[in-house]
């Protein structure tokens, strides 16, 4: 094993979720193949630049964008996710937030014109005009322990309030058994972006608990309308505390220097590269 590349107990977690062809010509061995897709999302070296172990850089650029397509590295982050929920090891102490990441000029160069399909908007290719230039922002939900339950990809001026409900929506831990996938939360906590009283009020109907700062403004207007303000909303500066394990979470991704910076033109291989990264993020918390 090579520096970048899968370990064995990696490699065994992803390979059942493969798909191989029955018939053909003899194709390069898929673990040579994932492990160059690894290297590259590791390492945000252009396609061309492979290392020669990984075999023909085509081969490896083709068949990541099919399995993006396929969902191959997002339904091994749901069975990572599964057998972690399974175990009980999973903190539903969910926190969320999001990260600004700078596209590149070859990211740039995507006519944004494709179709609207799955859960990113592909109008625009999640590529958005912001101080830094053309951007992306990650909307991502963490359980308590640091690993990624949920993203979202949207372009990045959009603020993060209008994108909390998607959010959670998103997760969707399967069972290993009978039963629907989990997607409630026990708490959800937040920065001060998610104070608002819309998604107060959909956590509330949900029966999902918060810990959310109240922002200035909205004290001051509740203030000023005396008793009819109603309560200040509950919060709870212990797990307040915990706020950061969100940021390490980014941390983390950010390792992955493919993730740090976008170079991806498409919002859909984009994504793809999240996903695997966010799996050998749970592949190493096991």
């Amino acid at each position: 094993m090579r520096r970048h590349e899968l370990t064995d107990q990696e490699w065994e977690l992803l390979a059942p979720l493969i798909p191989r062809a029955a018939t053909g010509r003899p194709r390069v061995e898929d673990r040579q193949v994932v492990n160059g897709m690894a290297y590259k999302i590791r390492t945000g070296i252009s396609w061309r630049d492979l290392p020669e172990r990984y075999g023909p850089w085509r081969t490896v650029c083709t068949r990541f964008r099919r399995y993006a397509l396929d969902g191959v590295f997002t339904r091994a982050l749901e069975q990572m996710q599964a057998r972690a929920d399974a175990a009980g090891d999973i903190d539903w102490l969910v926190q969320i937030g999001s990260t600004i990441v700078r596209a590149h000029q070859h990211a740039a160069a995507t006519g944004r014109n494709g179709g609207s399909t799955g859960r990113t908007n592909r109008n625009d290719h999640a590529l958005g005009r912001s101080r830094r230039g053309l951007t992306t922002k990650i909307h991502l939900a963490c359980d308590g322990k640091g690993r990624p339950l949920a993203l979202l990809l949207t372009p990045g001026q959009r603020h993060d309030s209008i994108c909390a409900r998607p959010l959670l929506e998103c997760i969707r831990v399967p069972r290993t058994g009978l039963g629907r996938p989990r997607s409630r939360p026990d708490q959800v906590v937040a920065d001060k972006a998610y104070s608002s009283r819309g998604f107060r009020t959909y956590l509330r109907r949900r029966g999902i608990a918060c810990t959310i700062p109240e922002k200035s403004d909205q004290q001051r207007h509740r203030h000023s309308r005396g008793r009819h303000g109603g309560r200040p909303p509950a919060f709870d500066r212990q797990i307040d505390r915990r706020r950061n394990i969100i940021e390490r979470c980014f941390n983390r991704l950010k390792g992955f220097r493919g993730i740090a910076t976008r170079y991806d033109k498409t919002a859909t291989s984009y994504e793809a590269a999240v996903s695997p990264a966010s799996f050998l993020l749970w592949a190493r918390s096991v």
